[in-house]
């Protein structure tokens, strides 16, 4: 079967990738032409266009952009159009996407939505959206199956692809870690701010305002694959490190990590590590958000998916030097790190277990 499929960021690259592993060994003959990045072009096939040319983050932002988006969606309909697959897998990033499932609908194109958007939390009339253009849709959290069933749309429930990615990992060492990437030998507090340029910018500062209060650790900034190295140099100094597409064997060297809200705070929970998630967007942006998300407590994946708060969430104004240090300093030692501990078990319980990528590949080969 000839496969197109789009995702639009670092966290749909991984889960892509994994897919069409799932997907080459069920079929073959698969022929693949996406829009992904680094780790689904590793799996082989055609790459139409990188996620770092499409991903652009908040209100203000898309509006600066929008002649770009607009270029990328007719781009891709014409693109679809002249390689005619056989099925579309849409990962995610609903702003696109949800686009050209209603293009590919009208041109006889199976559509299949793997990692449903999060409806559940914003823009819940785009549910008839999908129930017109989406033949199969996939959700990998439990309570998004009984969100689609109240508005009449069948769904799959799948399991979350991230366990599918982190049971492959294997055993690492602390020390060789830290003399590969010329690291000291303090232990490691990670910082995670995101993979697009304008996150990072406003991140890092705020993160990296707390190093006084922690002169027994060294910080370790995760480079995003989207991003050039020279990008990071400026945030680097003697105490302040940097290593690129080593996420996980940051994460799983360090004591406690400062998360910028998205999928990495699920990630660090996975990975068991501590965590405080961080989130601060424009003032526009922000105030918009607010108005949209309706009903929603939490912003991070971990305390919605356990419907309370196990990660501290720090958001726009609550994010100051202050806090985060009040916050980090309970992570690193004592009751609130043990609890927090526990706690990650009982969401890997809920999340059931490895093999989301292999459900997924039956799901799209069965449709």
């Amino acid at each position: 079967m000839k496969y197109y499929i789009i995702a639009g960021e670092a966290s749909g690259d991984l889960h892509g990738s994994n897919l069409m592993k799932a997907l080459k060994q069920k079929d073959p003959n698969a022929e693949f032409r996406f829009w992904g990045g680094d780790l689904m072009t590793a799996q082989g096939g055609t790459l139409v266009k990188h996620y770092r040319d499409l991903a652009f983050m908040g209100f203000l932002e898309v509006a600066m952009n929008l002649r770009t988006i607009l270029n990328n969606i007719k781009f891709c309909k014409e693109d679809i159009k002249n390689n005619r697959p056989d099925v579309l897998i849409l990962v995610d990033y609903p702003g696109f996407n949800l686009r050209i499932a209603k293009f590919a609908k009208e041109l006889g194109i199976k559509v299949i939505y793997y990692i449903s958007p999060q409806l559940w939390a914003w823009k819940e009339g785009r549910v008839e959206i999908i129930k017109k253009n989406v033949d199969e849709m996939m959700v990998i959290l439990p309570f998004e199956e009984d969100f689609y069933k109240k508005h009449g749309v069948h769904s799959h429930f799948v399991g979350h692809p991230l366990l599918d990615a982190i049971s492959t990992l294997q055993d690492i060492s602390v020390e060789n870690f830290k003399a590969e990437n010329n690291l000291n030998e303090k232990e490691i507090i990670a910082l995670l701010p995101g993979s697009r340029k304008q996150e990072v910018e406003k991140m890092l500062e705020i993160m990296l305002s707390v190093r006084p209060y922690f002169k027994e650790y060294q910080f370790v900034i995760a480079g995003a694959p989207s991003l050039p190295k020279e990008f990071y140099q400026s945030y680097v100094d003697d105490n302040v490190h940097f290593v690129s597409n080593k996420t996980y064997d940051l994460l799983r060297c360090s004591k406690a990590a400062l998360v910028t809200s998205g999928t990495a705070t699920l990630e660090t929970a996975l990975l068991n590590i501590p965590e405080v998630v961080c989130y601060r967007g424009s003032k526009v942006s922000y105030a918009i958000a607010k108005r949209l998300v309706k009903n929603i407590k939490y912003i991070s994946l971990v305390n919605l998916i356990m419907d309370r708060e196990v990660v501290k969430e720090l958001i726009q104004n609550d994010l100051n030097t202050k806090n985060l240090v009040e916050e980090m300093k309970k992570l690193l030692e004592g009751e609130k790190r043990a609890q927090l501990l526990k706690d990650y078990e009982l969401l890997r319980d809920k999340l059931g277990g490895k093999g989301a990528s292999d459900n997924a590949a039956d799901v799209i080969l069965k449709a």
